[in-house]
C-alpha cells in the first residue's frame, strides 16, 4: 500500500492495468439494452463519462447467466454478447479510459416472470420486498454458478475489457452466502463467517485462474447491509481479511446496502415516493403511496457517508486496494480518500448528473458538483437512465423496457 498520499489525477497502475487517473465511474443502471445487448445508446452513455474524464467506466450488472438477471434488458456474458461488447470497449478506450464489466448473479432478487425459474438463495427464503419464494440452491449448483463467473470473466477477456468487477454486494448471490440471516446452510458453506466466505472466495479464484494478469479483478462487498441480524461490519472486515489474504483480487470496492429490503440505505437523501409510484401498476400504487418510504428507508445524505464505515478496512489490507464509494462529489472529497488510504474512489450519481465532472474538477479544484442527491434517477431505470435535471437526457429519446426492472442507480 501507499506511504504517501498519491495524486488520484495522475495516472496509476490497477493490477495489470494502466489508468490515467484514480477516478471509476461507479456502475449504475443503464436501461440502455433493452434486447441485452449492446446498443449505441450504451456506447455514447459510457464515453460520455471517458470523454469527461474518468479513469475508468463501469457497465453495470452484466449477468454470468440468464437466471443470474435481476431486471429486464441486463447483458448476458456470453459469445453472441461479443460483437456488440467489443464495439463498446473499443469506443470508450478511443476516448482515453479503461473499461470495467460487472458481473453478478442475483440469486434472491431474480424474478421468476423474467428467469422463467424459481430464484435461489444459501437456504430457503421469502423476498421481503417481492414476496416471491426462493429455494436453496444445491451444492451442484453451486459450483455450475462458479464456472459461469469464469466464463463470463474469459468473455469480457475476450470483448477487451480492463478489468471485471465481481458483485459480491447487495445481497445478490454471493453476497447473500455472507448473510446470517438468509444463509442457514449446515454444509461448508454455511455457519461462521469463515464458511459463508467461501462461495465469494472460490468466484475470485475462479475468476483469477481464467484471466490470469490479463486484466484487473475488482469485488464490490458490502460492509454492512442495513438489515437487522444480516451483513455488519465485524464479519465484513473478516470477509475482506480472507480475500486479501487469498491475493486473487487487484482491488475490493466497499459499498453498503441491499436490493432486497430499504434500498435508500445505498443511496442516501431524497425518497422518491411519488415517482416510483408512478411507475407502478394501478393496483399497486395506493400501497406504494403510504408504505414507499418505510419499504425503502429514509437516511439522510451526507457528503462521504461510507466513509465512517470503509475506514475500518484500510489497516488490515496487505495484498488489494481499496476503492472508496458514496457521496463523493468534489475534488476535497477524491482527495480526502487518498489521505485515509485508499486507492481509487468511484462515483455514481455526480457523474450521471455531469459525465465531465472529472475534468472539471481537474481544472478547477473549487467546482461543486451540481447533482442535489433528490434520487429521481432511481425511477429512470424503468426506462433509461438519466440524470432528471439534464434535459439533453430528460428529453431525449428513450429506450423504453418492458416492464419495471430493479429500482437502483448504483449497482
Amino acid at each position: 500500500m501507499a506511504d504517501v498520499t498519491p495524486d488520484p489525477f495522475a495516472p496509476v497502475q490497477l493490477g495489470p492495468v494502466r489508468l490515467r487517473n484514480r477516478i471509476i465511474k461507479a456502475a449504475t443502471s443503464e436501461g440502455r439494452s433493452p434486447d441485452g445487448r449492446v446498443t449505441d445508446d450504451l456506447i455514447a452513455f459510457h464515453r460520455s463519462f471517458a470523454e469527461g474524464g474518468v479513469g475508468m467506466t463501469t457497465v453495470a450488472y452484466c449477468c454470468v447467466s440468464p437466471q443470474g438477471a435481476s431486471a429486464p434488458g441486463q447483458i448476458v456474458m456470453d459469445t453472441e454478447a461479443l460483437p456488440g461488447l467489443r464495439r463498446l470497449t473499443d469506443a470508450v478506450h478511443s476516448a482515453g479510459a479503461g473499461i470495467s464489466a460487472q458481473l453478478g448473479h442475483a440469486g434472491v432478487v431474480a424474478p421468476k416472470k423474467l428467469t422463467g425459474v424459481t430464484a435461489v438463495a444459501p437456504s430457503r427464503f421469502v423476498n421481503p420486498t417481492s414476496f416471491a419464494y426462493c429455494r436453496e440452491i444445491r451444492r451442484d449448483e453451486i459450483a455450475t454458478v462458479i464456472d459461469q463467473f469464469g466464463q463470463a470473466a474469459q468473455v469480457a477477456v475476450d470483448a477487451g475489457f480492463d478489468a471485471v468487477e465481481l458483485h459480491f454486494g447487495h445481497l445478490y448471490l454471493p453476497s447473500s452466502f455472507l448473510s446470517p440471516l438468509i444463509n442457514r446452510r449446515r454444509d461448508e458453506y454455511g455457519g461462521d463467517i469463515d464458511n459463508r466466505s467461501r462461495l465469494v472466495r472460490e468466484i475470485a479464484h475462479r475468476v483469477r485462474d481464467v484471466v490470469g494478469d490479463r486484466i484487473a479483478v475488482i469485488a464490490k462487498l458490502d460492509m454492512d447491509d442495513g438489515l437487522p441480524g444480516s451483513i455488519w461490519i465485524d464479519e465484513a472486515l473478516r470477509t475482506v481479511a480472507l480475500l486479501d489474504a487469498d491475493a486473487t483480487l487487484d482491488a475490493i470496492e466497499l459499498t453498503q446496502g441491499s436490493s432486497v429490503y430499504r434500498p435508500m440505505y445505498l443511496f442516501r437523501g431524497d425518497v422518491p415516493v411519488r415517482e416510483f409510484t408512478k411507475v407502478m401498476p394501478p393496483l399497486l400504487r395506493p400501497g406504494v403511496r403510504i408504505l414507499g418510504k418505510g419499504v425503502m428507508g429514509s437516511y439522510p445524505y451526507e457528503d462521504l457517508y461510507m466513509l465512517p464505515a470503509a475506514r475500518q478496512f484500510v489497516p488490515i489490507m496487505r495484498n488489494t486496494e481499496l476503492i472508496l464509494l458514496g457521496g463523493i462529489t468534489n475534488r476535497d472529497h477524491v482527495e480526502t480518500g487518498m489521505r485515509e488510504g485508499f486507492a481509487f474512489v468511484a462515483m455514481g450519481r455526480a457523474l450521471l448528473r455531469e459525465p465531465d465532472l472529472v475534468d472539471k474538477m481537474i481544472a478547477d479544484g473549487g467546482v461543486r458538483s451540481r447533482c442535489n442527491h433528490n434520487n429521481k434517477c432511481m425511477v429512470t431505470v424503468f426506462a433509461r437512465t438519466h440524470c432528471v435535471l439534464d434535459p439533453d437526457q430528460r428529453y431525449g429519446a428513450a429506450v423504453p423496457i418492458a416492464e419495471p426492472g430493479r429500482p437502483a442507480v448504483s449497482s
